[in-house]
């Protein structure tokens, strides 16, 4: 995991009060059929630590400032095609948990504001019966071991994926 070439990214699995999980919403900015469901987070910035880059974009993609941000729950190293290049990324994601729901984007780059359409909070039984497209895949039965046995002692590791 320590490929230079690979993009550092920090990603949120964002609770709220009951449980429920935000994911974003977003396609391939020339398909709008081609769509997905992910957690909100992004690439670090130079000299921010993932810690930093996490909060960071929370805020940004979601405008939520005031959250618990945990440990890292998970760390998955994966590689997909989207905006026309190839994007080979290292991501670490923090459990965070936060009371306010209402979400209002801050600070979307351009691509995103090209390629998200928004967000929702999803309970743990809506997202195992979902057909829709969620990265990381697992995000279910992940989800539900999180809740049912708390935070791992050291992050799991998810096997690699590749699109």
């Amino acid at each position: 995991m320590a490929d230079p070439e690979l993009r550092k990214v920090a990603r949120v699995v964002l609770l709220d009060p009951n449980d429920r999980i935000l994911l974003m919403h977003g396609y391939e900015p020339d398909d709008p059929a081609d769509s997905w469901w992910f957690t909100p987070g992004g690439g670090l910035e130079a000299g921010e630590t993932r810690e930093q880059a996490a909060r960071r974009e929370l805020a940004e993609e979601t405008g939520i400032t005031d959250v618990a941000l945990g440990p890292v729950l998970w760390r998955r190293t994966c590689s997909f095609p989207f905006a026309g290049r190839r994007w080979n990324q290292d991501e670490w994601y923090f459990l965070g948990r936060t009371r306010h729901t209402a979400t209002r984007p801050a600070a979307l780059t351009e691509l995103e504001q090209r390629s998200v359409t928004g967000s929702r909070w999803w309970t743990c039984e809506e997202l195992a019966a979902t057909h829709e497209t969620v990265y990381p895949t697992r995000l279910a039965a992940l989800l539900r071991t999180l809740l049912a046995e708390g935070p791992p002692v050291t992050p799991v590791v998810l096997e690699t994926e590749r699109v």
